[in-house]
């Protein structure tokens, strides 16, 4: 399988992307958004098969902040306009004139503001990927999950938030476990290299752009909301989701309810990555989905 790796100048960085899979005049190719912020392109390296399977090229890349992109000691950066700002110059930096787009998590948020706010064209269709058209309702259902933990972990969680102390052991007791329910595991022998390879997560893009945690936005993400602007999508949506996601059932169905053309797909015993969790399921889906839409 052919994989083409380089970089593109951007501001006065670079940004890493890795192309997978040959171009395919007679289908679009996809790029993947990934997480965090700050959360790198590694994880996706579970769906490359799908170049072969589909003949579709995939393109995934490091957002600035993170990863082979990694800069530090720039908040000035950390909000999403830079971040859209990196995506358009992608596209037109690899010529990607029609494309799919797929963004999970912070990628979706990102994803919904570019569709939304930028009106982008050549876009074929969105998959959003347990992702959230709001920080509010994110920062809303995080409460009706804490309330599912040990009461001594609610309380730790409780006083941290109040007092903007994220330090005690109780408190990172209750976030790991609060983690391992809604987000993921941890990795280790056995599973995909690209999961458990050392990674540079971009800390400082992740702290001020979404928080100290991830169920208290309070970066510069904390007052995205594109709920109003859901109806006016005009590119087919699938939105996926687990059944114990940080995406819960409501937040999935609340995009699915109000994009006129979508699709929801619901997967039942998977948490924050669908495609890790169930990947061949989610590659068959992506890729019915894919020739559906091209």
């Amino acid at each position: 399988m052919k994989i083409v790796e380089g970089y593109m100048p951007f501001k006065e960085y670079k940004t890493y992307y890795r192309i997978v899979g040959e171009a395919n005049p007679e289908k679009a190719p996809i790029i993947l958004l990934h997480g965090g912020p700050g959360s790198t392109h590694n994880y996706f390296e579970v769906l490359d098969k799908m170049a072969e399977m589909d003949n579709r090229q995939i393109i995934m890349y490091d957002q600035i902040g993170c990863g082979e992109s990694f800069v530090e000691n720039r908040p000035d950066l950390w909000n999403k306009e830079v971040w859209i700002e990196e995506l358009m110059s992608l596209r037109k930096h690899l010529g990607l004139d029609e494309v799919h787009i797929l963004g999970q998590s912070w990628g979706g948020m990102q994803l919904l503001e570019y569709i939304c706010n930028y009106k982008p064209e050549g876009v074929k269709s969105i998959i959003l990927s347990s992702t959230l058209p709001a920080s509010w309702m994110w920062g809303l259902e995080r409460k009706r999950l804490i309330s599912m933990l040990p009461e001594d972990m609610q309380k730790a969680i409780d006083y941290a938030t109040a007092n903007n102390d994220y330090s005690s052991p109780e408190y990172q007791a209750a976030e790991a476990e609060y983690m391992r329910r809604h987000a993921a595991g941890s990795y280790g022998e056995g599973d995909p290299e690209c999961l458990t390879r050392p990674v540079k997560k971009g800390a400082e893009a992740y702290v001020v752009g979404w928080g100290p945690n991830e169920f208290t936005p309070l970066g510069t993400l904390k007052t995205y909301d594109v709920t109003e602007q859901l109806k006016d999508i005009k590119e087919p949506a699938l939105v996926i989701s687990g059944g114990n996601d940080l995406c819960t059932p409501y937040i999935a169905k609340y995009m699915y309810d109000r994009i006129p053309n979508s699709k929801w797909e619901l997967f039942r015993d998977c948490r924050h990555m669908c495609f890790v969790e169930d990947n061949e399921k989610y590659i068959n889906l992506l890729i019915d989905w894919l020739n559906a839409n091209d």
